[in-house]
């Protein structure tokens, strides 16, 4: 099990959220657990393709998760896009499955680009559904971020899977991170068959990255 007595915290905008090494969001304010990308269905897809990808893949992501919700005083899940990864299979069922294990919690789906099953599986299921954006005071939640903003508001979203790089004793590591700019904040992928992609912080912003079960603030 991930060891996260003391969590790792960024302060935005006057929140503090704490980043877990299980690559989520809490905002203890609010009750609220985020997290983006997870790509469930993923490696059911890419082994119905022929590619070996271990079926265990699958079983990590509900192992995390699962960690997280023991672990945490949630009220409200907060997905941030790209649930599902393809269409409707056997992995879905699994999710309907675990979503009833938690009827005291609001499981919200911000929709993004692969979340293309019809709107009213995913409110059987239990799901509240968002289909762009959800707002929580100044804050806005997406999967996709938006190339402009209104004026005072901070965007949370998922999407780019960030990464950053770090040299040092010979070696290069790319790492998932989480990165503040100063009006949007990127959630690594939280799914564990996902790539990243690098990010360029600029001066002043925030940057944790995610490395042999710790959060570590490098910027």
């Amino acid at each position: 099990m991930l060891q996260t007595e003391r969590p790792t915290e960024a302060l935005v905008r006057g929140e503090r959220w704490q980043l877990l090494p299980e690559k989520a969001l809490f905002w203890p304010a609010q009750g609220m657990l985020l997290l983006a990308d997870l790509h469930l269905g993923k490696v059911a897809h890419f082994r119905k393709a022929g590619m070996a990808v271990p079926p265990a893949a699958a079983d990590e992501n509900y192992a995390r998760l699962e960690q997280l919700m023991q672990r945490l005083p949630v009220t409200r899940l907060v997905l941030l896009g790209d649930l599902f990864h393809s269409d409707a299979n056997a992995d879905w069922l699994r999710f309907e499955a675990w979503c009833e294990r938690y009827p005291q919690v609001s499981i919200e789906l911000v929709k993004g680009n692969h979340d293309i099953l019809p709107t009213g599986l995913y409110r059987h299921s239990g799901l509240v559904v968002h289909e762009t954006a959800l707002r929580v005071g100044p804050f806005l939640l997406t999967h996709i971020p938006p190339e402009h903003l209104p004026a005072g508001v901070y965007c949370l979203a998922g999407h780019i899977h960030p990464a950053v790089r770090l040299r040092g004793q010979g070696a290069t590591l790319q790492l998932p991170c989480f990165h503040f700019g100063s009006v949007q904040g990127l959630l690594p992928a939280f799914g564990s068959f996902t790539g990243t992609a690098l990010v360029r912080p600029k001066s002043g912003d925030q940057v944790f990255v995610i490395a042999e079960q710790r959060v570590i603030q490098v910027a």
